[in-house]
């Protein structure tokens, strides 16, 4: 089940960032890692990794979110509800990165005021606006 996915995927990050593994098994760790993640597109199961992978994994998560989510409405909705979209909004990508581009991708998924919504800051912004408006006095 899900469950078990989540100790699998916290299990393969422990392995990657343990010091002293040897630089090859680092590299093979990663191409294993990269062709589970390019064959998973049950995304239930990468939504933990988007949470606590570490930065060089996270842009093969994300990648593998763009290829799925635009095809795959039920998906989207998942991807809202569960807090991924939330989570990429939170990524600081490199202007112009291919990681930029996922998520530009991602984004381009969802309803403009969506992405805006989940986008951090929002909430004060709301709140700031509310602050400044003026009510309207109809007499």
């Amino acid at each position: 089940g899900v469950h078990q996915h989540h100790q699998q995927s916290s299990g393969i990050n422990a392995e990657y960032g343990r010091a002293g593994s040897s630089e090859d098994l680092q590299i093979k760790a990663k191409k294993a890692l990269k062709n589970i993640l390019q064959k998973c597109v049950h995304l239930p199961a990468l939504e933990p990794l988007l949470h606590d992978a570490p930065p060089n994994i996270l842009k093969h998560v994300v990648a593998q979110f763009s290829k799925v989510l635009p095809h795959d409405a039920k998906a989207r909705r998942l991807f809202v509800t569960s807090g991924g979209l939330k989570k990429v909004q939170e990524i600081k990508a490199e202007p112009g990165s291919a990681l930029m581009e996922y998520i530009n991708i991602i984004n381009g998924c969802y309803p403009e005021e969506i992405v805006r919504y989940y986008s951090p800051g929002y909430s004060e912004r709301l709140l700031e606006r509310i602050d400044n408006h003026q009510p309207i006095m109809t007499n």
